[in-house]
């Protein structure tokens, strides 16, 4: 990853919390103003965003606690490997139904804003590891993602983001400081509403100027159908005919 680099913070690491005290939390900080959905474990009970979103202004930022785990691929990571890039922050579920309609949506905003200082990391919470893999492998998705059963991480955000919304979405700025917020699916013009200023503060680049993922997939169709159009049936000289229609 082009802006991982080694954190400079005191490691703050989420303390694992007891399933007690877990499941009281979650009643407390359940409604995040959407419908309820529940996973294959009956006692994992989630709601839906609605999708809203909202910005910190640079000077109202706090700090992002420093969580961290082990990804799906088996590598530690921790949040504050990520200091001096622009984090987004997901989480999810392979058995999520608004997640899956997202995740075309994250994909493409991370491949336009790789060169904009602006890396990726899933947080997969109240999953079986199993799907949770298979999901990454069958969506093609490049960037780590947490194993976070017990939804931890989650917890650790709990004053910004209800630990119950899934997905949800968390924008950190490259001092480490919670700089935007999704709660519910994302979509593309709002996540790259919320990118842009960011990049910008930051120095990054001009976003303005980002490779356009949709643009190039229409030059590439656009392309295959010349291509195809000009080798239609009937056009290729027959058998045995010479280039220039000789004997």
């Amino acid at each position: 990853m082009s802006s991982t680099s080694t954190g400079t913070r005191r490691s703050r690491t989420v303390p694992r919390l007891a399933a007690a005290a877990l499941a009281v939390a979650l009643a407390l900080t359940g409604c995040a103003g959407g419908n309820e959905i529940q996973s294959s474990d009956e006692d994992s009970r989630f709601v839906s965003g609605d999708g809203s979103a909202g910005t910190f202004a640079e000077g109202e930022r706090i700090d992002a606690p420093d969580v961290e785990g082990t990804t799906l691929d088996g590598e530690r990571i921790a949040l504050s490997d990520y200091e001096g890039g622009i984090v987004v922050l997901n989480v999810w579920a392979s058995w999520c139904g608004p997640c899956r309609t997202e995740q075309p949506v994250l994909d493409e905003v991370h491949a336009e804003y790789a060169d904009l200082g602006v890396d990726f990391l899933g947080v997969n919470i109240k999953d079986n590891e199993t799907a949770a893999r298979s999901y990454l492998k069958d969506k093609g998705v490049v960037y780590p993602s947490l194993y976070d059963q017990p939804g931890e991480v989650p917890q650790a955000f709990r004053d910004t983001v209800p630990p119950r919304a899934i997905p949800s979405t968390l924008v950190i700025d490259p001092e480490g400081r919670i700089a935007a917020r999704v709660i519910g699916p994302t979509t593309y013009n709002q996540l790259t509403e919320l990118l842009n200023p960011l990049v910008v503060e930051f120095g990054f680049g001009d976003p303005e100027e980002r490779p356009r993922v949709a643009e190039q997939e229409a030059e590439d169709t656009a392309s295959w159908e010349d291509g195809e159009e000009d080798t239609a049936p009937g056009d290729e000289p027959s058998e045995g005919a010479s280039a220039e229609g000789g004997d």
